[in-house]
């Protein structure tokens, strides 16, 4: 990947906004591009935790397993975020895996000494870090309060509208999702099961509330979606 491919990412990834043109160019040159094929591990538990990922293209799940086998998805990321920078405070191995969906993703891998380094002498770059590290420690909680007290229909409601606000497209009255999530992903992400995410959904598009295929959820009305 050429110099001005890594400086045109650098400058469109919410994160870096706070850099100077020259440590964007410094940035760059301590980046390695990797395209990773679908369904294929960036990385599992007990590796090192000495990198830190940036995703360009496609999607990626961040997991673990119980003690029984059973997946379960804690985050999503799509293109423009972070990903796997818990050794940024202190993390040595990985407790989680991340694995592409079903598309090849595209991303950027830097060391973690090398961004711990520039946020020495950037401030604001360690204020946004820091801040991304309290937004996931908020999402973290409010998923364990929907565990606490919300049902299984209700949670998987809650995953397709919030789904559809962040990255749905409007078309006319509705809004369109396009994922690359099977049903038992949604199932791993709501801790429900596939039969019971099959089950709602087959119900609200009986009751006209969505229609959906494959890679695609289309909401007739989020107003009405409950």
């Amino acid at each position: 990947m050429n110099l001005e491919a890594k400086l045109t990412f650098l400058q469109q990834f919410p994160l870096f906004e706070s850099l100077s043109a020259a440590e964007r160019e410094q940035l760059s040159d301590m980046m390695e591009y990797k395209v990773k094929p679908r369904f294929s591990f960036i990385y599992q538990p007990e590796e090192a935790s000495d990198q830190i990922f940036f995703l360009a293209r496609g999607t990626v799940k961040i997991g673990t397993h119980s003690v029984d086998g059973k997946e379960v998805i804690k985050h999503l990321i799509h293109p423009m975020a972070m990903f796997g920078e818990l050794g940024l405070i202190g993390e040595q191995h990985r407790t989680e895996f991340a694995q592409a969906l079903k598309e090849d993703v595209h991303l950027y891998v830097l060391k973690v000494s090398d961004l711990q380094r520039l946020m020495r002498t950037n401030f604001q770059l360690t204020t946004k870090i820091m801040n991304s590290f309290g937004s996931r420690l908020v999402s973290a909680e409010n998923r364990l309060e929907s565990l606490i007290f919300k049902d299984a229909r209700t949670r998987i409601i809650d995953f397709i509208k919030d789904a559809v606000n962040k990255r749905g497209h409007r078309i006319g009255y509705e809004m369109l999702l396009r994922h690359s999530l099977t049903h038992q992903d949604i199932a791993n992400i709501t801790c429900t099961s596939r039969q019971t995410v099959t089950l709602v959904l087959n119900e609200l598009k009986k009751s006209d509330l969505i229609y959906f295929n494959r890679g695609k959820i289309l909401v007739r009305d989020m107003a009405k979606l409950s």
